[in-house]
């Protein structure tokens, strides 16, 4: 792995700075994106230490602004080994008669167009190598659909039936595609979610021990580093007091 190059999206948080940071102890060179610039600056200046660094500031709905950041790629960086297609987030919690229009835009622009216009200027590179490795984030919101979680959960079962699509039409390519599905992670999802609202997001992680950023990272880590012939293509985890999306052991 050693020297193999990354990119990973929504690198400045969570799941994945923790990858980042993973990778970056082993000496993968980095290609971190994300929308605030100084949060990437200081991730950067604190990976540098291990490994080369190269960051992109964009936002990957804006799909004019995907192809110009990969374009713009020095060539010692453009040989992309790994995708890690992790941004994505929440935007509210309604019912869907009182869902808010724009909470529903940015879900689908980030969680679902996002990915295919960062994938769509990766892909064909690993397809001219005939090498490559796609992990996709998704959720237990893929597998099932929750109270109130409607467009959010319809966004992760969008990116649940990518991956596969992915995978399907890649095969034979040279390029594993795999997803890993995670529950409950102690990251800014919620406080995203509720706009700001911290009280209420922190509550959601209350009462029993979440998965934390690592703990996916870890798994991301294990996904890539299997031997050529095996894919990881579709992985889900939770936590131990996590049952389902409504069923949580809480003390």
């Amino acid at each position: 792995m050693k020297n193999k190059i990354a990119f990973i999206t929504g690198a400045t948080s969570g799941i994945g700075m923790a990858t980042a940071k993973l990778f970056a102890k082993n000496g993968v060179r980095l290609i971190l994106c994300g929308r605030r610039e100084e949060r990437l600056k200081n991730i950067s200046e604190e990976l540098s230490e291990f490994t080369e660094v190269c960051t992109l500031n964009f936002d990957i709905r804006n799909k004019e602004a995907v192809f110009s950041a990969v374009k713009s790629l020095p060539h010692n960086f453009s040989e992309i080994d790994i995708l890690i297609n992790n941004a994505g987030n929440a935007h509210g919690m309604d019912t869907i008669d009182e869902g808010n229009t724009d909470d529903w835009d940015a879900m689908l622009d980030i969680n679902v167009k996002g990915l295919l216009y960062v994938s769509k200027a990766i892909i064909p590179g690993m397809v001219n190598r005939k090498s490559g490795h796609i992990i996709n984030i998704g959720s237990t919101a893929g597998k099932e659909v929750y109270p109130k979680g409607n467009v959010y959960c319809a966004s992760k079962h969008a990116v649940d039936a990518i991956n596969q699509g992915m995978r399907i039409d890649l095969n034979g390519k040279g390029i594993k595609v795999g997803a890993i599905n995670p529950g409950m992670v102690e990251t800014e999802f919620s406080e995203v979610r509720f706009k700001g609202d911290s009280d209420r997001a922190e509550k959601v992680y209350q009462g029993f021990t979440p998965l934390k950023p690592e703990d996916i990272a870890d798994i991301i880590w294990f996904s890539v580093t299997r031997p050529p012939h095996v894919n990881i293509a579709d992985l889900t985890v939770m936590s131990l007091d996590q049952a389902s999306s409504t069923i949580v052991n809480k003390n």
